[in-house]
């Protein structure tokens, strides 16, 4: 059944929409330096990209690109010929849903990240990463989260209007590239956990949503793979090109959050990235999941996304970045079910950033029926947020922060959850970059 926005929500569109007119009339950008070269070049001269020649602001989660214009965070040094960057997010939640499915609890959610990267004589480029999350802290359930769905808490029953917590080991990978000439490399990325060629960048590592501590509700439609239990991933990228294609571990991760588990490379991903101007990066992809659930294990699922990031400057360290994506699932035997996803995040000031996003999906995992095929459902989420920073030093930022979102139904499904309920969140977080 058709989801409408009422005219509040719409209004969450002069925020979404705002720096998107700017693909339209290149001239709107050139304000506060956003036409300048100069305001898209690395800060860090003695950085290198991992897979390409091209900015290292380009880099986001896995492979996955961002635009160039992206602001890099992270603290730099060198040792025994080696840099490194680290930077961490860790946000303290307290979180209330309404309604009859809905719930509250404080909990901790984030992560922390190294890379060590390292030229050699050869021209080659090595780089080792890993990444740690305190989300197993807030239990196998996760925290309450309308119309959020997915994976297990305990083996037996699905995690329904809850989203789960992310593994404590999110990434341990390596990847080498090899240069062909001054715009073409090859590469090769293998992690365990790593994250496999598909999808925009994870929603944590956005631009557009990072400052966000909610988890979009279409994270199983875009980016859910970004944990998997073993990837190799073969690429080639020319200039502003990237093609590339994953083998990976099909299986999303189970209850046992603090564990890795690998498991065959069963699957498989493909992508092509393009970043045409500075402010865009644009993708495709497509992927063919194996067994992806514990509780559906004879069911495989298709997947395929599109995404576009437009990231403007508007001065130092500050941004306006926006996410229009889009992601298709369909399982053995089962319905075509579609994600539409629209965020932004600006920062009008230093210390002040405000966020929002807008999904809509149809999800088939919202009900358990007794007999026959499961319920199709067509729902969307609305969220608005605030966040406000007092800098502690020169690499360390606390903030305290707010969002509502508004969930919106059929009457299907009001009876279960009520009218339009809302959900809040109160965050305090640290942010280290």
């Amino acid at each position: 059944m058709p989801c409408y926005l009422p005219r509040a929500v719409r209004a969450l569109l002069l925020l979404l929409l705002g720096p998107l007119r700017v693909l339209a009339d290149p001239g709107a950008g050139a304000a506060d330096g956003a036409g300048d070269p100069a305001a898209y070049a690395p800060t860090d001269a003695g950085m290198h990209a991992a897979l390409g020649a091209y900015p290292m602001t380009r880099e986001a989660s896995g492979t996955a690109w961002q635009p160039d214009s992206s602001v890099h965070a992270g603290v730099h040094t060198e040792a025994g010929g080696w840099l490194l960057m680290s930077h961490a997010l860790l946000n303290a939640v307290y979180d209330h849903q309404d309604g009859a499915r809905g719930g509250e609890k404080t909990f901790l959610s984030g992560m922390a990240m190294t890379a060590a990267t390292r030229v050699l004589p050869s021209e080659d480029i090595v780089r080792l990463r890993a990444m740690l999350s305190p989300d197993p802290l807030m239990g196998p359930a996760g925290y309450p989260l309308l119309l959020a769905t997915g994976e297990t808490a305990n083996g037996r029953d699905p995690l329904i209007d809850r989203q789960h917590p992310h593994n404590l080991v999110m990434e341990l990978s390596a990847s080498v590239s090899h240069p062909l000439g001054a715009a073409d490399s090859l590469y090769l990325y293998a992690g365990l956990p790593g994250e496999p060629a598909f999808g925009p960048p994870a929603f944590m590592h956005r631009l557009s949503i990072l400052d966000s501590p909610e988890a979009p509700i279409s994270h199983h439609w875009l980016d859910s793979m970004h944990i998997s239990e073993g990837v190799v991933t073969v690429g080639y990228v020319h200039g502003e090109l990237k093609l590339e294609a994953s083998r990976f571990h099909g299986r999303e991760p189970d209850q046992h959050r603090e564990r890795i588990e690998p498991g065959p490379l069963d699957s498989s991903a493909v992508r092509v990235s393009f970043n045409p101007a500075r402010p865009l990066a644009l993708q495709v992809s497509w992927a063919q999941q194996v067994s992806a659930e514990a509780l559906a294990p004879q069911a495989d699922e298709t997947r395929a996304s599109a995404s576009a990031i437009y990231t403007r400057p508007l001065g130092e360290d500050r941004y306006w970045s926006s996410t229009a994506a889009y992601g298709l699932r369909r399982r053995t035997g089962g319905a075509r079910l579609a994600a539409y996803v629209l965020e932004s995040t600006v920062q009008p000031a230093e210390l002040w950033t405000l966020f929002a996003r807008i999904e809509r999906e149809t999800n088939d995992e919202l009900t358990a029926p007794a007999l026959g095929p499961a319920p199709v459902y067509a729902v969307a989420k609305a969220s608005l947020g605030a966040l406000r920073d007092v800098r502690l030093s020169a690499h360390v930022r606390l903030g305290l922060g707010a969002l509502y979102a508004l969930n919106l139904l059929p009457v299907a499904l009001q009876g279960a959850y009520g009218h339009e309920p809302g959900g809040t969140m109160v965050f305090t977080r640290v942010k280290i970059d």
